[in-house]
């Protein structure tokens, strides 16, 4: 009778090891889209929520090292061409922009990791490091968000597909809805705060 150590069967890991290769490579996808994708791939081939988080962690991490050069590379020349340093404080302007928007004029953690969460974790590593933040921190701020994002995702796609029970069909909604609810907050946002310049002329 073949064995396997305890490790193994933790979370069912023995089993489910062939069924991660294609769910993270789903995460790893630059779109948003790839989240509802891996997580109904992942629920259809029984892997564990706790293997689906890691996975998506693992993602995070790869993110992490292959943007992190292109960062530091982008930044390094944004101040000797002269397009790019003009590009450079437009950026900046942009996350003192989402900085109000997350929670004030700073850019402390909570606020880093809301950009994050509510755009996305390059963008959120992006604004840590014009905050000073090092490789450690500034991504630790940044996955915690995008894990966060995760979580909603994840939690929608699985109970939304328990009353359609059409993975298409909850797919759709859920893009439809990563998407378009971010641009009606936008919308709604934009039209309250033209309205209340209104009132005080």
């Amino acid at each position: 009778m073949t064995t396997f150590p305890l490790s193994e069967h933790i979370f069912g890991l023995a089993t489910s090891t062939p069924a991660m290769l294609p769910v993270l490579k789903l995460f790893l996808l630059p779109v948003g889209g790839g989240i509802p994708a891996g997580v109904m791939l992942a629920s259809s081939k029984g892997l564990a929520w706790p293997i689906t988080t890691l996975l998506y962690l693992v993602s995070d991490v790869v993110l992490a090292l292959a943007f992190e050069p292109i960062l530091r590379l982008f930044a390094t020349v944004c101040g000797k061409i002269p397009v790019l340093t003009r590009l450079s404080k437009a950026l900046t302007a942009a996350t003192a922009r989402s900085a109000a928007h997350f929670g004030g004029t700073g850019a402390g953690p909570v606020t880093l990791v809301m950009i994050a969460f509510g755009i996305d974790p390059m963008t959120g590593r992006a604004s840590a490091l014009a905050a000073g933040h090092g490789f450690l921190a500034g991504w630790a701020f940044a996955i915690v968000g995008d894990m966060l994002y995760f979580a909603v995702i994840a939690l929608t796609t699985l109970r939304l597909n328990s009353y359609f029970r059409d993975p298409n069909t909850t797919m759709l909604i859920v893009l439809g809805a990563m998407f378009g609810v971010p641009m009606l907050v936008r919308y709604f946002r934009s039209r309250r705060l033209s309205l209340q310049g209104a009132g005080v002329e």
